[in-house]
């Protein structure tokens, strides 16, 4: 059976992104520190208990709970989505097509005990066009807990950034994303995977935050998502890949864009 390759924590960001290139997912072992995976656990834990269950439906599960708008909640969730190693990925795998690149969405999953494999799909599927060779987005998957074939660890069919149709995916073409506290799953937007079932007696919660071309219609609206005054909060380099920035000198400017041209002016 095929496997998603494992790399350690000190791999050079380069040969990340190009094993993510050839084969569609990698795997970067221990790579968040205990401490900050704890904090932004505990920053979810409400939301998760107040709210995550109000994306249940037949595609993301019944006993599955979400919660969108993670830096709305979690100040200490920027140090993970815009951790240096994710942040150098998207420089080469992004910025081959785009000026630069943005949070297409960000969510903390909690697969509960009990619940069944999800649909097997692709994350960039409701984008309405393709251009071969373009990728409009890859994720970062972080395991908040350990990740293991009992527990719903992410299925996924490495190589399928092909393109190839989903209904033609056989099991053996599957595997699933086992992995230790801390590390990061990556895959490209075409990958096709899910959620898996859980059939332990514990949640497996992971952050998934995903990084679209800075050209492109976001998935999850920050500007409504996150109020703006939090959103001025964080430094500039969150902002931006909140949204809060031009695409070059034309495309999203408004006044005082230090990157943008400002048609007012």
């Amino acid at each position: 059976m095929v496997e998603v390759t494992r790399l350690p924590s000190d791999t050079p960001a380069a040969l990340v992104a190009q094993t993510l290139l050839d084969e569609g997912g990698v795997i970067v072992e221990r790579v968040g520190s205990p401490d900050l995976l704890d904090t932004v656990m505990s920053d979810l834990r409400t939301q998760f208990d107040e709210q995550g269950h109000k994306f249940a439906n037949d595609f993301n599960g019944y006993k599955t709970l979400r919660v969108g708008g993670i830096l709305g909640f979690s100040r200490a969730s920027a140090d993970i989505i815009a951790h240096t190693l994710v942040m150098d990925v998207a420089d080469i795998v992004l910025k081959r097509h785009c000026e630069n690149y943005q949070i297409g969405s960000s969510t903390a999953i909690e697969i509960q005990p009990g619940e069944g494999a999800q649909e097997l799909h692709r994350d960039d599927g409701f984008y309405p066009i393709r251009v071969p060779g373009v990728e409009w987005q890859f994720s970062a998957m972080w395991a908040m807990t350990d990740f293991t074939d009992e527990n719903g660890a992410t299925r996924v069919v490495p190589f399928s950034q092909d393109l190839r149709p989903i209904e033609t995916i056989t099991d053996d073409q599957c595997c699933q994303a086992a992995m230790p506290r801390g590390s990061v799953l990556f895959y490209l937007g075409g990958t096709v995977h899910s959620g898996g079932q859980n059939n332990s007696d514990a949640a497996r919660t992971g952050l998934i935050t995903t990084y679209s071309l800075g050209w492109l219609r976001q998935e999850e609206n920050h500007y409504l998502t996150i109020p703006r005054e939090v959103a001025d909060s964080y430094p500039d380099q969150v902002r931006r890949l909140m949204g809060y920035q031009s695409h070059g000198p034309y495309l999203g400017v408004y006044p005082g864009d230090p990157d943008g041209n400002w048609w007012g002016a």
